[in-house]
């Protein structure tokens, strides 16, 4: 889009398309002092350049009557493609007649100026149009960069919380994200439903990160209680049933921000995530809709995945018994909304979190949404949100038509992924939390698994990752090829990816 000349200063680069050569050395004699010009001499040319170069472009100057593409094709062309949402167009023409110069701005001509012109005007018109995209590109990559930073703060906060709950409550890291998941989406789906509860897409963005904090009041239960793998006495369960008023306690005193529209709303969903549509829920007993929406919605996703996750105490029940328990009233009485809402978006339910649970570790992600920023700010989070679902199904597709079962194992959030024949065959999760703490995990591979997995890569090298491990849990199978996982620009590896040929191949 510019250049830079001896002088240190910018120049922007100009498409001159016009078929006659007279009008085109004239407009480059006016404007080359001050940009770098590029002519076409008709609009199939001025396409061609486009297709190859558009983002080098600050404007197009743009004749109407030419051979083979007149200007309005190059216009209807450049909106098909979208490059005249931020290639700005000034049309020059001598048919300067009402409804010629109306169809110009329909098809989103930025100015439009008649022959014969003035020098001096074109060189100005030309000047604050420039300047003006400039300024709106500006202002486009500073609200990005601050929406940006944003989402990284609230999804850092869900990262911390998830952690303190996977250290601190023995259930999975990924409970906290698979929370903020499934309220997100019975939220929208809500909203879609009624106006009643006013939930606009700000209100359901601040409900979906407050709802990483609902259980944070279980922090000051103690250890034997909350870990607890058998069933809980009276009284050990009303210690339990402490943790909303705790948690609600907390976010009260905090010194600074409690009046936060985030510390409000994560309040009310600490405080009564635990309430009942009937009344018969606790702490208060709040019955309907006195129950603020957030931690009603919440409610019905803590169960959800309670349910559908391992427990210490339980084992997970499937995607269709836990809609079932819900729907039927096996686990309480919901809002009879919300459960229509259930019902619509069950089946997005499944891949939503396989999404959340494997793009959990990714430790590339950040990194790509950072390169997107950085090519296009007003559309890198729709090209990042393609990025990772091609990848994810280009990754599958492969994983489903190869005789092998492969696996990762990263270290840093302790979770072993395996492949959906991998999965089959072994009777394991594709994404298992805490591989040695699962019980099905450990008779397959053993509880020292992961440990041995990772000493054995530790003793690599970035230059030279590959090593073998000489147990396979497969009878007929060879031994376990991996790779080791290095970080690049530190001496620390982050975790393996190995591959078990099937019995069935050999």
């Amino acid at each position: 889009m510019e250049s830079v000349n001896i002088s240190g200063q910018a120049r922007f680069k100009i498409l001159i398309v016009d078929d006659a050569p007279i009008n085109r050395m004239l407009l480059s004699e006016i404007l080359s002092e001050r940009y770098d010009i590029v002519e076409a001499e008709n609009g199939a040319q001025a396409v061609s350049i486009l297709e190859r170069s558009a983002r080098d472009f600050a404007l197009v100057l743009l004749d109407i009557i030419m051979p083979e593409l007149d200007g309005f094709g190059v216009l209807a062309y450049m909106n098909k493609n979208h490059w005249i949402d931020d290639l700005p167009v000034i049309m020059i023409s001598s048919e300067t007649t009402p409804a010629i110069i109306r169809r110009a701005y329909e098809l989103g001509v930025s100015d439009f100026m008649g022959r014969p012109f003035d020098t001096e005007i074109v060189r100005q018109r030309v000047n604050n149009t420039i300047l003006l995209y400039a300024k709106q590109r500006r202002l486009a990559q500073i609200v990005t960069e601050q929406i940006y930073e944003k989402e990284k703060t609230k999804n850092l906060m869900v990262s911390i919380l998830s952690h303190i709950v996977e250290f601190r409550n023995g259930e999975s890291g990924l409970h906290v994200l698979h929370i903020t998941t499934i309220t997100e989406l019975l939220l929208k789906q809500l909203a879609k439903k009624t106006d009643s509860y006013l939930l606009t897409a700000e209100t359901i963005s601040l409900i979906s990160s407050a709802s990483a904090l609902h259980d944070i009041g279980k922090i000051s239960i103690p250890d034997e209680i909350i870990n607890k793998p058998g069933k809980l006495t009276r009284e050990e369960f009303e210690v339990i049933k402490t943790h909303p008023l705790n948690g609600a306690l907390a976010l009260t005193n905090l010194p600074i921000h409690s009046d936060e529209p985030l510390v409000r709303a994560a309040y009310a969903i600490c405080r009564w995530h635990h309430e009942r549509y009937d009344g018969s829920g606790y702490p208060d007993g709040l019955r309907g809709d006195d129950i603020p929406i957030g931690a009603q919605v919440v409610a019905l996703a803590d169960v959800y995945d309670a349910l559908t996750s391992d427990r210490c105490y339980k084992r997970a029940y499937s995607h269709e018994t836990a809609l079932e328990m819900i729907l039927d009233g096996s686990c309480g009485v919901f809002n009879p909304l919300l459960l229509e809402c259930l019902r619509e978006v069950h089946d997005q339910l499944p891949q939503a979190l396989e999404d959340v649970s494997l793009t959990r570790h990714s430790v590339d992600q950040e990194a790509v949404l950072r390169e997107l920023s950085r090519r296009d700010v007003t559309s890198a989070s729709a090209q990042q949100l393609r990025l990772t679902h091609i990848e994810r199904e280009k990754f599958r597709f492969f994983l489903d038509s190869i005789q092998e079962i492969v696996f990762s194992y990263n270290r840093d959030s302790d979770i072993f992924s395996i492949s959906p024949l991998g999965a089959r065959q072994l009777g394991l999760r594709e994404v298992i939390s805490d591989p040695a703490g699962n019980k099905d995990f450990c008779e397959v591979f053993g509880a020292n698994f992961p440990a041995s997995l990772m000493a054995d890569a530790d003793k690599t090298l970035p230059e030279a990752p590959e090593f073998t491990l000489p147990r396979s849990p497969l009878p007929r199978s060879p031994s376990i090829s991996c790779k080791a996982i290095w970080l690049e620009g530190e001496p620390r590896c982050c975790g393996v990816i190995g591959r078990i040929e099937s019995p069935s191949h050999t």
